[in-house]
């Protein structure tokens, strides 16, 4: 079994996973438009360039997202993307290019369980947890 987040969006979905992408060092692997699939004829013209699957790996981590139908979008709440690195200094990197042009809901600072912990939400709305460099 695998537990893998799915992360919806309001027609960004294609940027934001190009950004998470560059910023978690990753790969990605799928990320097809409704027009691109062959449900097109199923869906409204307006949804053509939104995206229906979006999938990025991360090493052995993996991340997938679309693009809500409009009606059904609601931003994420009660949920974070947790990241754990041993790697202080890239841990600090992804919190940082991460929060541009977000919001800093915890700073990024030596915790009782790790030598930095974090939390924002990115300029897409989503949430994340960065931990890094656990303490023995």
């Amino acid at each position: 079994m695998q537990l893998i987040p799915y992360l919806n969006f309001d027609g960004q979905c294609a940027e934001a996973f190009k950004f998470y992408e560059r910023v978690l060092g990753g790969k990605l692997e799928t990320l097809i438009t409704h027009e691109e699939s062959p449900m097109k004829d199923q869906v409204p013209p307006e949804w053509g360039d939104r995206i229906m699957h979006a999938y990025l790996t991360v090493g052995d981590a993996k991340l997938m997202g679309s693009d809500s139908p409009p009606e059904f979008f609601t931003k994420p709440q009660g949920l974070s993307v947790s990241i754990n690195l041993d790697d202080v200094a890239r841990g600090e990197r992804i919190f940082k290019e991460l929060s541009a042009g977000g919001t800093v809901t915890m700073p990024f600072e030596k915790t009782f369980w790790a030598e930095r912990f974090g939390m924002l939400v990115d300029r897409f709305g989503t949430p994340w947890m960065i931990n890094a460099g656990q303490l023995a």
